[in-house]
């Protein structure tokens, strides 16, 4: 069986239909760690799904159907992998018509992944996305100032918007640590599927959690940070910008026993 498998509703996806897909731009997306054909934080990533195409098409295919196309994925490749559902117009973008068309889904797989170990160095990059809400595809700047961030002598890119907020990672959430509870930066984001399982397992296991303002002035007092995806629930960022942070490997593995306790679901 193939690790890398492109299916559009539920079937093998020809040159044909998938060639259409290169040249447009209005779609949205989540990805998935799979593991013995399961898979964590389902409901999220199938919310995700439901709200991002209502706020992109006014209609959202059936819970019911994605899974469908979902297992019809797995079918065809082994127990673990990494997976990318797509829900995109039939007609495409650059275009006001066809709105009332149902949206189709393309899901793609391949080989599972763990993301870097860390820990990693992050250039602050003034960005605010276009609809961080949605997990959207148009997101150039999500490679640009990474690849910028490389040969500026950085791992990555963490953004920061207009009002010296830091948000998030060029592909990755921010979490914080001040030694005595899990920091979330206060700021227009996406809300990553892993961060949603991590902060519902911490509030299960008693862990203290809040939301603030976050600026590069705040960091020299805080004890760690760590960026997340659905790659892993946390690798360390050991500087942001000029300022440098503490591991805080306590930290991390809090963030890595929380995830974990989030039971796999099938598909």
């Amino acid at each position: 069986m193939s690790s890398y498998v492109a299916q559009r509703n539920g079937h093998a996806a020809s040159a044909e239909e998938l060639a259409p897909l290169a040249f447009g731009g209005y779609a949205h997306f989540t990805a998935m760690q799979v593991r013995g054909g399961r898979v964590r934080g389902l409901d999220l990533h199938l919310e995700r799904l439901r709200s991002a195409s209502m706020e992109l098409f006014g209609r959202a295919l059936p819970d019911d159907r994605v899974r469908a196309c979902l297992r019809a994925a797995l079918q065809a490749g082994p127990a673990d992998l990494s997976l990318t559902a797509t829900v995109y117009p039939p007609i495409g973008g650059f275009t006001v018509t066809g709105a009332s068309s149902e949206p189709e889904l393309l899901v793609r797989t391949g080989p599972a992944a763990s993301g870097p170990p860390g820990p990693l160095t992050l250039a602050v990059v003034e960005y605010e996305r276009v609809l961080p809400a949605v997990k959207h595809v148009g997101e150039i700047a999500k490679t640009y100032f990474p690849r910028q961030a490389v040969r500026q002598g950085f791992d990555d890119a963490a953004f920061v918007d207009r009002r010296g907020r830091l948000s998030e990672g060029s592909i990755w959430n921010l979490a914080f640590w001040d030694g005595a509870a899990v920091v979330w930066p206060e700021a227009e984001m996406l809300s990553g599927t892993t961060m949603g399982i991590v902060r519902r397992q911490l509030d299960r296991l008693g862990v203290p959690q809040r939301v603030q303002e976050v600026t590069l002035a705040d960091l020299p007092a805080l004890a760690g940070a760590v960026v997340m995806n659905s790659w892993t629930p946390g690798v360390p960022v050991r500087r942001i910008g000029a300022v440098s942070l503490p591991e805080a490997s306590s930290f991390v593995q809090m963030l890595h026993r929380a995830y974990q306790a989030e039971p796999l679901t099938p598909l």
